[in-house]
């Protein structure tokens, strides 16, 4: 499914109603099948475990926090260099409060595009630590940096594709 954050996600939900694993390499790997597969009808509770599956999926996200994405992604190396800088001027007079509720921002909630862009731009530009600091700190400030939870919560959750993966040879 497609979260309200925006983050695609895997469930694998059991016969039971709980989760099987966490891991969306193992769940990929099951669910995967060649072209000689037949299909099974589909079970009479699949709509019930689905609900569950989103459920679970919406329930996790708010534990976990937001995903960076790709470690080549423009919030994944904000939130890491934002995150070495505060480490680094920790216990001195640039210790900032307000960058390190930016940095949670940057962690918990995606950023908006043009805040995404603009600083895509400055982290290829090699702006310095102080001023990128300055600049996401001056981004929140204004509420440019991330979509808000409100805004999130507004959005609903999409389920993108369920697929029954039972065993023929078991029943219910």
């Amino acid at each position: 499914m497609r979260t309200a954050e925006g983050n695609d996600a895997l469930a694998w939900i059991d016969r039971e109603g709980n989760s099987a694993t966490q891991s969306q390499l193992v769940i990929l790997k099951a669910a995967e099948c060649g072209p000689e597969t037949h299909p099974i009808p589909r079970h009479e509770k699949h709509h019930p475990l689905v609900q569950k599956g989103v459920e679970h999926l919406i329930q996790e996200e708010k534990y976990v926090g937001g995903q960076l994405g790709r470690p080549q992604g423009a919030r994944f190396k904000l939130y890491e260099r934002l995150k070495r800088y505060a480490e680094g001027i920790k216990g001195t007079l640039f210790e900032s409060q307000e960058l390190l509720r930016a940095i949670d921002d940057i962690y918990r909630n995606p950023l908006r595009e043009s805040a995404k862009d603009a600083l895509s731009r400055q982290l290829k530009s090699g702006i310095t630590d102080q001023d990128l600091a300055k600049l996401v700190v001056a981004l929140r400030d204004e509420d440019r940096l991330c979509v808000s939870h409100e805004d999130a919560e507004r959005r609903e959750p999409r389920i993108i594709c369920s697929m029954g993966l039972f065993s023929e040879a078991k029943e219910n």
